[in-house]
């Protein structure tokens, strides 16, 4: 199976858009125009300019041709005309257009760190035209570990969270919850978790925001779980997890959240796992199959749960709940080029293998039938692409990785 590769290295990194947030010690953040007010200024300057945005075309067809340009154009593109510039002006308004007339383009955002540094940061990989970007920093009070905190995003609203985590070099969990909003291109500190934790599980359920289990304060594992309600912005207990542990991974597979505290050096004991039900508020113990057979990260598609396992040979497998077993998908393991330690995400049939340096493996998954007359009536084939990092990211590992539409 031979390899996709495109080369990014020598494209340069943008800034997705200006902060414009200022910070204090309490997290005090400035003043925000309300969109609905944005939005109407922004059409009311559009329409004084009288020129036409392109001439010769329609204002809704030139529209529709302007919102596609790569974010990386607009500052040559913005000194075309008054219009161009105040609609390329800012991402701000860029983006907020495209929301409002309904384009969704997929952004792989990946929080990176450098160990030897210390720093960390957010860096955006455009996954229409492959070009990479930054957005504006967490509003952190503390210097937070890379390693202990959770990322979830509502991809088609374009929201990203980051929640809990750990003071670096403290071991003292966070319940900090922040907010990053593509259409905005800020962050928004929301209401804190009603336990700090660290290494925990989380997971986004009909657009609710579901954590469980992790690391407390006292250094112990909790069985405690809460949920978030994005749109009231209020934290609500639910049903513990009838286990004290940390997680090691999570998915959301039909409507349910799955954990697993994965397998634990020296490696005597079968790992926990636990299955949350919102529906009834409850738990139930993973099945042994599926728990002893997560052996990496994983992702949910098409209804299945994908790992790339860190044994056989980083192959990827797949779960099938309808006979508790685990089978290996065809094709060629993860490419050697994607080292640890990596990060994983998915969007439709594509899973997202970011490396070391900030390589990243596109797998392309399609799903087969079989004509024979064995029990399994399907299986899945992954062929990978290698999409290589610009220069300036060696060194940088990923933490946590989500897609997001904008």
């Amino acid at each position: 199976m031979q390899h996709v590769r495109v080369l990014s290295h020598q494209g340069p990194v943008h800034k997705l858009g200006d902060s414009q947030m200022t910070l204090s010690p309490k997290f005090r953040l400035a003043p925000i125009e309300p969109a609905s007010l944005l939005q109407l200024n922004m059409e009311s300057e559009l329409l004084a300019c009288g020129e036409p945005l392109i001439p010769g075309l329609p204002d809704d067809i030139a529209l529709d041709c302007l919102l596609r340009l790569p974010v990386q154009s607009h500052p040559s593109c913005r000194v075309v005309c008054k219009r161009w510039h105040l609609l390329l002006g800012t991402k701000e308004r860029f983006f907020s257009k495209r929301k409002e007339l309904g384009y969704q383009n997929p952004w792989l955002f990946i929080f990176t760190y450098q160990k030897g540094t210390g720093k960390m940061q957010w860096q955006v990989l455009d996954l229409t035209n492959m070009s990479w970007h930054t957005i504006p920093p967490m509003p952190c009070k503390e210097r937070i570990c890379p390693n202990g905190l959770s990322c979830v995003s509502i991809p088609h609203k374009g929201t990203l969270f980051v929640c809990g985590g750990t003071v670096s070099d403290m071991d003292c969990p966070l319940n900090l919850v922040l907010k990053y909003e593509i259409h905005k291109n800020r962050w928004s500190v929301m209401n804190k978790m009603s336990t700090a934790r660290s290494f925990f599980a989380s997971g986004i359920i009909d657009g609710m925001v579901y954590v469980a289990g992790g690391n407390s304060s006292e250094l112990y594992e909790l069985e405690s779980a809460e949920v978030l309600d994005p749109i009231k912005g209020n934290w609500k207990s639910i049903a513990n997890m009838g286990a004290n542990m940390a997680s090691y991974d999570a998915a959301v597979l039909n409507g349910k959240l799955f954990v697993t505290e994965g397998w634990l050096w020296p490696f005597l004991f079968s790992p926990r796992g636990q299955v949350y039900d919102p529906r009834s508020n409850s738990w139930e113990t993973m099945s042994a199959s599926l728990r002893e057979g997560w052996t990496g990260l994983s992702v949910a598609i098409d209804g299945h749960l994908f790992v790339v396992s860190e044994h056989e040979r980083m192959k990827l497998k797949v779960y099938d709940m309808k006979t508790d077993s685990w089978d290996i998908v065809a094709g060629s393991p993860l490419p050697e080029e994607i080292c640890k330690p990596f990060s994983i995400n998915s969007f439709e049939c594509r899973i997202y293998v970011i490396g070391y340096s900030l390589h990243v493996a596109i797998g392309h998954l399609r799903k087969m039938n079989l004509k024979c007359t064995s029990r399994k009536k399907w299986c899945y084939l992954v062929e990978w692409e290698i999409i290589n990092a610009p220069q300036a990211f060696c060194g940088w590992s990923p933490s946590s990785s989500q897609v997001v539409l904008g």
